[in-house]
């Protein structure tokens, strides 16, 4: 195992995909679905395997490629179309022509609705793959059972009907059918059942399931509890299954995706492209930005990815005539004979959010491998793009969040934050007992521990931060502003506001918000300052509560300290207990002197 294979499978994500296994050739040698795949691409070389097969295969291992997908179901439905296109010698299961089942519903004047493998005939719409047979059985049956639908394979047309060129069968004798042959059903009534089947069959299934559902409580109540038992078991097929794939889809064939993504450095570009409805191909470009160029729009950088991908696949296009492509950004000049398309729903939609995928996935990558080459990369880079987006003068490389907490004024604590080059230091946390302010005052409280927290750091001479976090909006931002003017530090620290609601960034004077990227990681930042301070404040300020709730009249006696409440309380149970004793019975348990101060001030109308 090579050093560069080493690194690609320690970076690679805990997502469900698919992955490739090439030669030194470049020949791919196998091909693997996993729920988890550096899970189970880590498996392989972690261990010696039993089968002598597995372990040629891991010594053939020169390259490895792999494809992110939403879920388990598309990654088999994946592997199983990259299996018939590239034949892995490795491979032994999904080599043959076999394929998913599929429901098909046909184009005619009273539509079938029946199960098929062969998902590629013209005039007909194609629901699936299904993974397991039993699945697209059970939808099938139950549909059947809710719809009077046609089973014969006659094609019906109005000659034919007017002939009387066919009988009625058992189905329509059974009630199963409403005798289409003899046109009993009109093709209009009958086309409502078809268009209701369709809405099932695209994932909609709330109607299935809710008649299930009543036929298994009424059957149950009936004690007819087998065939109960085999309506659940429809039902709970009907519940796991997926209508459709995103990965295999007869209707969208010989197109190509593209997805662009993009951070200050460089754009990440996929390219998809489709062959019979299958993923056969995924590359992401990366366009790495130069000072001069920084400036170049998505459609220029989109119009570059699909020159290149035409002129490096130039013969794929020539074969098989491509004249689609999916886009998030559409091109700024036109190909010839291609037609750019930005999909807001369906398939397609869901395809391109496929491929947007893996380019963000490309994009992560990258700076993970640069991190475990070089781990200060990543701080001196979010560091850099936080010193930016809030125009500091030098690096944030401390920075402290405040927040408040109280419940209707009581218990009115604040928390202090710090963060160490874009990390927490816990060991710098501090929380307040606010001691000034009386009342729900969130403005004040956040006035009192800013001066009394930089106060104390320039008595101490201690560094200041370079940046201070309220959480808030502009009450509390001003509030800051006040605190630090009065110590005489304006100008010496950057203070920010983060609003709850919406992430908006204040900053001291400026009426309109900063709204961030929400990719961006000096947001990520700010919210986890945010989220880090809130956990610390709500902590302290319920210990606070939860000591102010077990407070007790004892407390307030002097001489009696914890350990003697808590041994009179085990003892008598309450202080009203402990006022009708006598003295000698509260000596036996803390002592004659201890007594008569506890006896006196139980009997005295002020505690008491």
């Amino acid at each position: 195992m090579t050093d560069e294979l080493k690194l690609k499978v320690s970076l690679l994500p805990d997502s469900p995909g698919v992955y490739m296994y090439l030669n030194a050739e470049g020949t791919v040698i196998y091909v693997g679905k996993a729920k988890k795949l550096k899970r189970r691409v880590s498996s392989y070389f972690n261990r010696v395997h039993p089968v002598l097969r597995t372990n040629m295969l891991v010594r053939n291992i020169a390259d490895m490629k792999y494809i992110v997908v939403n879920s388990e179901e598309e990654a088999l439905d994946l592997e199983n179309s990259l299996i018939k296109e590239y034949q892995p010698h490795y491979n032994v299961l999904l080599k043959d022509d076999k394929s998913y089942p599929w429901i098909c519903v046909t184009r005619e004047m009273y539509p079938r609705v029946f199960i098929t493998r062969d998902a590629h005939q013209r005039g007909a719409k194609y629901y699936g793959p299904y993974p397991k047979t039993e699945v697209a059985r059970a939808l099938i049956d139950v549909i059947r059972q809710i719809y009077p639908l046609r089973t014969c394979r006659h094609s019906i047309t109005p000659d034919g009907i007017k002939a009387l060129k066919w009988r009625l069968c058992l189905q329509y004798h059974i009630k199963n059918c409403e005798g289409c042959c003899r046109g009993l059903v009109s093709a209009e009534k009958y086309g409502e059942y078809i268009s209701e089947v369709r809405q099932i069959l695209n994932g909609d299934t709330k109607q299935l399931s809710d008649y299930l559902m009543r036929q298994m409580q009424r059957l149950a109540s009936e004690l007819k509890f087998e065939e109960a038992q085999l309506l659940k078991r429809k039902y709970e097929l009907i519940e796991n299954y997926r209508a459709r794939s995103v990965i295999v889809n007869p209707s969208i064939h010989n197109v190509d995706v593209f997805a662009l993504t993009r951070d200050d450095s460089a754009a990440y570009i996929n390219y998809m492209h489709m062959r019979g409805g299958t993923i056969v191909q995924s590359i992401t470009l990366e366009y790495k930005f130069q000072a001069a160029d920084t400036d170049e729009t998505n459609e220029e950088l989109m119009t570059e990815a699909v020159r290149e991908v035409h002129q490096r696949f130039k013969a794929t296009y020539e074969a098989e005539r491509v004249r689609e492509a999916i886009v998030n950004v559409v091109p700024d000049v036109a190909v010839d004979g291609l037609e750019y398309v930005v999909p807001q729903r369906g398939d397609k939609r869901k395809l391109l959010a496929i491929s947007l995928k893996n380019a963000e996935q490309y994009r992560t990558d990258k700076y993970r491998r640069m991190e475990k080459l070089n781990p200060e990369q990543r701080t001196m880079r979010t560091l850099t793009t936080m010193q930016r987006d809030f125009h500091l003068s030098e690096l944030p490389r401390h920075i402290e969040c405040f927040d408040n907490s109280n419940i209707s004024g009581t218990n009115p604590v604040s928390a202090c934050v710090v963060f160490r080059n874009a990390k927490p230091a816990k060991k710098e946390y501090r929380h307040f007992n606010i001691k000034t302010v009386e009342g729900p005052d969130d403005f004040a409280s956040m006035r009192e521990v800013m001066v009394r927290r930089y106060s104390r750091l320039v008595a101490e001479h201690q560094e200041l931060p370079q940046l201070v976090v309220v959480d808030g909006g502009k009450g509390q931002l001003s509030a800051a502003v006040e605190a630090i003017d009065s110590i005489g530090l304006r100008g010496k620290i950057a203070l920010a506001g983060i609003a709850k609601r919406l992430d908006e960034i204040y900053f001291p004077g400026d009426s309109v918000p900063l709204y961030i990227d929400k990719n961006s990681e000096t947001l990520r930042v700010v919210q986890r300052l945010r989220d880090e301070a809130h956990r610390f404040c709500i902590t302290h300020h319920r210990q606070q509560r939860s000591k102010s709730q077990i407070h007790s009249r004892l407390d307030e006696i002097p001489g009696i300290g914890p350990k003697t409440r808590d041994l009179l309380l085990r003892k008598f149970k309450s202080i009203k207990r402990m006022g009708e004793v006598t003295v000698e019975e509260l000596a036996e348990v803390i002592g004659s002197k201890k007594a008569e101060i506890l006896h006196n001030a139980l009997t005295t109308s002020e505690i008491n």
